[in-house]
């Protein structure tokens, strides 16, 4: 097993960026996690972000494998990270030094999500009183040039980027609050151009998209995507969806994911009627963090 080392705020987000590259980099599709998703998650500060989390490093200093602490509000996520060729024992490894630590640091019960068919991880979990407790996400992707056209924008309505709204509030502050353009500003895979809003006849929010391109493994992530309820029905999100797949792939994206809540019934015609195609669902198991 590497060496064990922790980190902590913008240091850990730097290691566990490049731990999910490498990981995205060895296999396509394999693991749950890009780098934008924890990048995304440091737009709301959380007691998480000053925990000591664990990775293991090899003799050349790059990340092999982590397990990360997430507080969601509602429940700590403790994330196993893996190299895809990573073996039976060291997922067990991992996944027990996590759990011991999550204990160290008062956290009596976790959750962790995992692909429905990864069998080395569910048995290593059930083996440790996990259990199954809801499903998780229906993960899916798109070949850049598989995307289809840009859908029209309903009338009264404009699609606008952050880099040309720059002088108002964020369009995503009511969902994540005032720090949340400042902390996506401390990462490095976040891009105004990239973030996308459609505003109303009178400069309100109706809907928006946020697309990361990730320039070292040439993949793309759509994540949020939201319509507002007084504007649903109007084809806005299907635009904001069509014009992020157009920019990410402009940018140099050749593989795009997003994700979706299985009984999201809405979600999920539009990402399929726009191409993406299924590759994993994942199960939320909950279990103890001591034996």
């Amino acid at each position: 097993m590497p060496r064990e080392e922790r980190r902590v705020g913008l240091e850990y987000l730097d290691a566990v960026t490049t731990l999910c590259q490498r990981a995205r980099i060895a296999h396509p599709t394999k693991g749950l996690f890009e780098a934008a998703d924890f990048q995304w998650w440091w737009r709301k500060e959380r007691p998480t972000d000053n925990l000591e989390h664990l990775f293991w490093f090899d003799e050349a200093g790059r990340p092999e494998a982590a397990v990360i602490a997430t507080d969601w509000g509602d429940g700590i996520a403790l994330d196993p990270i893996l190299m895809p060729d990573a073996t039976e024992d060291v997922a067990a490894r991992v996944i027990d030094r996590g759990l011991a630590h999550a204990a160290d640091c008062g956290f009596a019960r976790v959750e962790q999500e995992v692909d429905a068919d990864d069998r080395v991880l569910m048995e290593v979990l059930t083996d440790r009183g996990f259990a199954v407790e809801k499903d998780g996400l229906v993960e899916t992707w798109i070949v850049s040039g598989d995307r289809p056209k840009i859908s029209l924008l309903a009338d009264g309505y404009r699609l606008r980027s952050r880099a040309e709204t720059k002088t108002g509030p964020h369009h995503m502050v009511p969902r994540s609050g005032s720090d949340e353009e400042k902390r996506l500003r401390q990462t490095s895979l976040y891009r105004p151009d990239l973030d996308l809003v459609v505003l109303d006849s009178e400069g309100a929010t109706a809907g928006y998209g946020l697309f990361w391109f990730d320039p070292t493994t040439a993949t793309g992530l759509v994540e949020p995507m939201r319509t507002e309820e007084d504007h649903q029905q109007r084809g806005l999100a299907r635009h904001i969806l069509t014009a992020g797949l157009d920019r990410l792939a402009e940018a140099g994206a050749e593989r795009i994911k997003i994700c979706y809540e299985p009984d999201n019934q809405a979600a999920k015609h539009l990402y399929l009627s726009t191409g993406f195609e299924p590759v994993k669902q994942t199960v939320i198991l909950s279990g103890s963090t001591r034996s």
